[in-house]
């Protein structure tokens, strides 16, 4: 909360580093009120993300929220994903 706005002036003056941990350190937060416990994997995939549209997200609720619920779909289709691959294995090793 103490945390002052990041600029992208703020921003052109740290290394690419710096500027993902920067926006990172401030999406974290936002992100945890909305999915505290997949906080910290959304927050790795968004950073994924062009830093100018990162800032734009820090601006607008509406469109981080929109991003982190893209993520969480595609989060689901993951897990499903490995779920059904984990099935698959079960399978073939019960039927060999």
């Amino acid at each position: 909360a103490g945390q002052e706005p990041l600029t992208p002036a703020a921003l052109a003056n740290a290394t690419p580093q710096e500027q993902k941990q920067m926006l990172g350190e401030r999406l974290f937060p936002l992100i945890q009120q909305m999915q505290p416990e997949l906080a910290g994997k959304i927050t790795g995939m968004l950073l994924e993300i062009d830093n100018t549209e990162l800032l734009h997200m820090l601006e607008s609720r509406e469109s981080l929220k929109a991003k982190v619920e893209e993520a969480i779909a595609v989060l689901q289709a993951h897990q499903a994903k490995q779920l059904y691959a984990a099935k698959q294995a079960a399978t073939n090793s019960a039927a060999s």
